[in-house]
């Protein structure tokens, strides 16, 4: 969780408006940085790690405030596409994930995009998932191509592939449910289905 004073230096800066930061030589804005020349290189590697840092990070804020939001004030998504200046997609994909971790399953280690690539597997298996790739160093897309490679090959067989041809307001009650449930559309109807079957 950042500290207050980090919260501070996010809050957002008026477009062409310089603000100073801890690290000294070093100016930004809501679109740039600047470097002064004389920057060491100590320095410049530590303000790099820390940006990298709040690039996952923000991400998980960003979903649990929303889910505390959701808590405390209902749905309030319009409102958070209007604080933030974030999609309504991108912001349900924060909620989402930040739901299926619980921060004490979050691996601090991985980014955030990690956890998003295994959130439709149920808890073992991103556990599972998630542990190779920290201990092994995978990139997300390297965790990517690896679940989808042992998803294909599950029980000895390919993956199927099933298409199928969806009026637009089916779909839109398919969404409004799944949105209902907290749930990416996909992974609603793989559990609808997989509810049906059993």
């Amino acid at each position: 969780m950042p500290s207050s004073a980090e919260l501070q230096a996010a809050r957002p800066v008026p477009a062409g408006r310089a603000v100073a930061r801890r690290a000294r030589g070093v100016r930004s804005t809501r679109t740039a940085v600047a470097f002064d020349p004389l920057l060491p290189y100590d320095d410049w590697c530590a303000l790099g790690a820390r940006i990298g840092m709040y690039s996952t990070a923000t991400a998980w804020w960003l979903g649990d405030w929303l889910l505390f939001g959701r808590m405390k004030y209902g749905r309030r998504y319009k409102d958070a596409v209007a604080d933030t200046g974030l999609d309504y997609q991108t912001l349900r994909n924060y909620a989402m994930v930040a739901r299926r971790f619980a921060p004490e399953r979050r691996r601090p280690a991985l980014t955030f995009q990690h956890h998003a690539e295994v959130c439709a597997l149920d808890d073992l298996a991103q556990d599972h998932w998630l542990d190779q790739a920290a201990a092994h160093g995978w990139s997300r897309n390297e965790l990517r191509r690896r679940v989808r490679a042992a998803l294909a090959t599950a029980d000895g067989a390919p993956a199927d592939v099933v298409r199928l041809t969806i009026d637009p307001a089916r779909v839109a009650r398919w969404r409004s449910a799944a949105e209902r449930s907290d749930c990416d559309l996909g992974c609603w109807i793989l559990q609808v289905l997989d509810d049906a079957a059993r």
